[in-house]
């Protein structure tokens, strides 16, 4: 047998080099373990916390209007005043409790505007707001 036959070369050949593959590989490996580190604890930031407790529905306002003759209108609906206390009592017994507004007529007597007023304290209505315009 010769040195540097046919047959010795081709068995060289055959075989792959896997030293630099590993070299590749460790190189990577030492970059993404000093990266990594860093792009984590880059910026600090505290995440708000979320609460497992319920969102109550805010009720629809109830919007009571007082018309210059004196009359009850309750969400734009006439309404008699004997009906008028029975509807603040349901307004007052629900959970969680409407806001009253009220809208008084300018003409109107201030009599009937302390009338529902008293009403509605009586019956339990926690929350009165009164609805005005503003000057011009």
């Amino acid at each position: 047998m010769a040195i540097g036959t046919q047959q010795d070369s081709d068995d060289m050949l055959s075989e792959i080099n896997m030293i630099p593959f590993i070299d590749v590989m460790l190189v990577l490996l030492i970059i993404f373990i000093i990266t990594v580190p860093v792009i984590k604890h880059a910026v600090n930031i505290e995440l708000p916390q979320a609460s497992m407790e319920k969102v109550q529905d805010k009720p629809e306002n109830i919007r009571l209007s007082v018309d210059a003759d004196g009359v009850y209108f309750w969400n734009d609906q006439r309404v008699e005043d004997a009906d008028f206390a029975n509807r603040l009592t349901a307004a007052a017994s629900m959970e969680p409790q409407p806001e009253l507004h009220i809208r008084g007529d300018k003409a109107v007597r201030y009599e009937r505007v302390a009338q529902a007023m008293a009403a509605a304290q009586r019956s339990g209505v926690r929350k009165i707001g009164f609805i005005t315009e503003p000057a011009p």
